[in-house]
């Protein structure tokens, strides 16, 4: 999977991954703030490969100042994904409408729903 797209998805199929996605939308973060909520159920080299994925992708960058190491977020692959969903979304929404004009069009009329039908006595 080396197409950044497959690599983006690949790494939003994650809890985990999305959840430190959130804490890095509210702002940067070092590795050890993004582990914090993870470390009662997972180890911190378990964190860290979540972190690589993340990286790997592109939604992820680490930079260097001074001692500390803070992930920010990149949005980039996320616009390109939402560009991708885009295309579909309208599809289905052009579909959805034909398929609903499509069902108004057969169902009977108001007039026809007021007629009795039965035998003549």
């Amino acid at each position: 999977m080396n197409d950044s797209l497959s690599q983006t998805f690949q790494a939003l199929a994650d809890p985990t991954r999305r959840a430190m996605l959130a804490r890095l939308s509210q702002g940067d973060a070092s590795v050890g703030d993004l582990a914090k909520p993870f470390l009662k159920d997972m180890s911190l080299p378990a964190v860290t490969k979540h972190l690589k994925v993340l990286e790997k992708a592109g939604l992820v960058t680490k930079t260097k100042e001074a001692q500390w190491r803070p992930c920010k977020l990149n949005g980039t692959p996320l616009k390109d994904a939402v560009d991708w969903m885009e295309h579909y979304r309208v599809f289905w929404e052009e579909s959805f409408d034909r398929l609903d004009e499509y069902l108004k069009s057969i169902q009977p009329s108001k007039k026809s729903k007021g007629k009795k039908h039965g035998c003549k006595k």
